[in-house]
């Protein structure tokens, strides 16, 4: 099947033209920056639903749009139980951090530990933060380029370099104020473009097929679980690790990670940015049910229509030129002889005593899989020149999209996902800018004039911009991109959340406590992560206990400096 042809004249209109509006209207409505609380901090003017929506638009990514259906696909519901913690995060933010972080005036969320702490605490805060967010930056880059390149045959290379090319021509233009505009005009974009897509799926199913019929074959199918309370340590998604490891990962991302606390930090009031947070906390998860409900409608869309056993395009071309060829025909016959008999099933009344037969078809279509699965990795085991990638949850949705929505739309969906990406790549790197300008630079450059740091920052920008299209250009996929982000984030997060809170509610604690602590935990943790012990959502929470615990122990060891006699 060739995909490019896919793309008409109306979608590169379409495309094209929504990316360059955002581009020229971020651009044009904040090119004037006179001083750093302008560029940084957006003039403080920002209201609630700016705010609200900038923090959503920053978490939600080109790998929301892309991953999340996916996930859904593959493994139903359960993802959303990741988000379990988000709303309590957001209340303790709005209740402790905004309020420390808007009376002392802060650029940055590190600012307050040199105070609190000392120089070498705040330095390691942001270097750690830099690091983490600088590969993040790569990846939301990198991850839609790299499946619209295997989807629309476009060069991976050149499709890096344009969208992190988009993204620095605003951000280093407007700062902290063009993100926050134009990422209000990229959730309308993404809002809409969801919507279109859910109605087009629903619209594509066979007459008879309700949204209620769709939830029952998804829900015959094990998509529907929603909620898992066991208590088992190896499952990623329960209610456990979604209020537990979730709550600890929303606070140290919405609280101490720059590129969201920027997002509030810019409000006109205390007030207005706990406002936009609370708005965040109680429409994010919706949204993520949305999405997830996307994905699941396309499974059920393709219980009624082909689908190819494996979603990656560029995988499939790999195995028709190799010698695995004709196996792989094999199990593909054998796949589509299941869906066969699934159609059947489903077309002729889906009754309830079916599901016993529905879920033995579905567990050998997922034989059928895994053994595809098998024969791309042999693939790619022998290839050393290009990674064939056998996961293939990130290019479901956008299958879809390119192979059944009508002419316009493609544009339009393409420009969504294109469109996240932008957002929070902008974020990312408007925090990377500041906190090197504002942590590293300013602190260690003093005395110099308003306009010389916005142009470093400026340049900062420009820098980090450089820095994420070149991690993406060497980037490889990895599992499931959403899950990826998530796991880079909780290797550092948690130490960094444990830093804060002993800031905020343990005042006896002292700097080189936590600096030595700090440095301890991030070893531990990364070595738990290399030899996963613990699922990823686990080293959040693992992360803030063992610093806030280590730095205690130290500080009772540290000999106190005041005199006896």
């Amino acid at each position: 099947m060739e995909i490019v042809s896919k793309l008409h004249l109306i979608d590169w209109v379409v495309l094209t033209v929504t990316l360059l509006f955002i581009v020229g209207y971020g651009t044009y409505v904040t090119r004037k920056n006179s001083n750093v609380s302008d560029y940084i901090k957006g003039g403080n003017d920002t209201k609630w639903w700016t705010i609200g929506l900038s923090v959503m638009a920053t978490q939600a990514s080109a790998i929301t749009f892309l991953s999340t259906p996916g996930q859904a696909f593959h493994s139903g519901m359960g993802f959303v139980q990741f988000y379990f913690g988000l709303p309590i995060a957001m209340i303790i933010i709005c209740v402790v951090f905004i309020p420390i972080y808007h009376r002392l005036k802060v650029y940055t969320a590190y600012e307050f530990l040199e105070g609190r702490f000392d120089l070498k605490t705040r330095s390691l805060a942001a270097i750690l933060f830099l690091i983490q967010r600088g590969l993040a930056a790569g990846i939301t880059i990198f991850a839609p380029a790299i499946i619209l390149s295997a989807v629309l045959g476009w060069d991976l290379l050149t499709l890096n370099i344009i969208i992190g090319f988009l993204v620095i021509v605003y951000t280093v233009s407007g700062g902290t104020k063009a993100v926050n505009v134009t990422q209000k005009q990229q959730m309308v974009i993404i809002f809409m473009g969801m919507l279109i897509a859910f109605f087009m799926i629903m619209s594509q199913l066979p007459e008879n097929i309700t949204f209620v019929k769709a939830l029952e074959i998804a829900g015959a199918s094990n998509k529907m679980e929603v909620l898992d309370f066991s208590f088992d340590v190896n499952n990623r998604y329960t209610i456990w690790t979604g209020i537990f490891g979730g709550t600890f990962l929303m606070l140290s991302y919405f609280g101490t990670d720059q590129s969201q606390v920027q997002r509030y930090l810019s409000g006109k009031s205390i007030k207005e940015s706990q406002l936009g947070l609370i708005f965040n906390g109680l429409l994010k998860v919706p949204m993520q049910f949305f999405i997830l409900i996307i994905g699941v409608m396309v499974f059920v869309f393709y219980q009624f229509n082909p689908s190819p056993l494996n979603f990656n395009p560029s995988a499939n071309l790999e195995i028709a030129n190799s010698k695995y060829a004709k196996e792989y025909q094999q199990l593909q016959e054998s796949h589509e002889e299941v869906e066969t008999t699934k159609k059947a099933l489903l077309l002729d009344g889906f009754q309830p005593h079916e599901k016993q037969q529905i879920q033995y078809l579905n567990e050998h279509d997922l034989f059928l899989k895994e053994k595809s699965k098998e024969i791309i990795d042999r693939i790619d085991a022998e290839n050393t020149l290009i990674k064939v990638e056998s996961n293939d949850k990130d290019y479901v949705f956008i299958h879809f999209i390119l192979n059944n929505l009508p002419r316009g739309l493609i544009g339009l969906l393409l420009a969504v996902i294109l469109s996240a990406a932008m957002s929070s790549t902008a974020s990312e790197l408007n925090a990377l800018a500041s906190t090197t300008a504002i942590d590293l630079y300013k602190r260690n450059v003093s005395n110099r004039s308003e306009i010389h740091y916005v142009k470093a920052s400026k340049w900062f920008t420009l820098l980090w911009g450089v820095i994420a299209i070149s991690v993406a250009c060497i980037a490889n996929l990895f599992e499931n991109l959403i899950e990826l982000v998530n796991i880079i984030g909780s290797i550092f997060y948690g130490n960094v959340l444990g830093i804060f809170l002993l800031a905020f509610f343990i005042k006896y604690v002292k700097g080189n406590a936590v600096f030595i602590a700090a440095l301890i935990t991030q070893v531990i943790i990364v070595y738990i992560f290399l030899q996963d012990v613990l699922p990823y959502l686990w080293l959040n929470l693992l992360g803030c206990t063992l610093v806030m615990a280590i730095a205690v122990l130290l500080q009772l060891l540290i000999p106190s400096k005041k005199k006896v006699h």
